[in-house]
């Protein structure tokens, strides 16, 4: 998928991304965290600003920086760095409000087509994984690169 993204940084595991937001707010630091959680080979997208007091992601900031379909299409971008260093890998994705989580389903919605020619996307409604369906509200998502 060729959409218009930030240049952004990784170390060896590709598990840390990051990148410089650009827009009328000036420069803001972003990170894009892929942390692994308790079930096998599933792993925790997440990302947000930096937040230099503490090192970690702060992902309830709203920045309002007019870039957000460059930042969800850097976001996609890493994905396939991620899972060539991680083939087996799924990854779970929800935003931390509902606004977000409906932006991401927008985001899939809109290149949906593309995205299944490299990952398969499935997503939660009303406790069920389902394959993702256009219009549906979903609370979480999860994908699986294809090989």
């Amino acid at each position: 998928m060729e959409l218009s993204h930030y240049d952004y940084s990784t170390e060896k595991n590709a598990e840390l991304f990051k990148f410089t937001s650009e827009g009328p707010k000036g420069e803001i630091q972003k990170l894009i965290v892929y942390a692994p959680m308790q079930e096998l080979d599933v792993y925790n997208l997440g990302f947000g600003d930096y937040d230099e007091n503490t090192g970690l992601v702060d992902d309830l900031i709203i920045t309002n920086n007019s870039d957000s379909q460059k930042i969800l299409a850097t976001v996609a971008s890493t994905l396939y760095v991620f899972t060539s260093k991680h083939p087996s890998a799924w990854v779970y994705a929800t935003g931390s409000s509902t606004a977000r989580t409906r932006l991401y389903r927008i985001g899939i919605n809109n290149y949906l087509s593309q995205i299944e020619k490299d990952f398969d996307v499935f997503a939660l409604r009303e406790d069920n994984w389902e394959k993702f369906e256009k219009g549906a509200n979903y609370e979480a998502f999860l994908v699986k690169r294809k090989f």
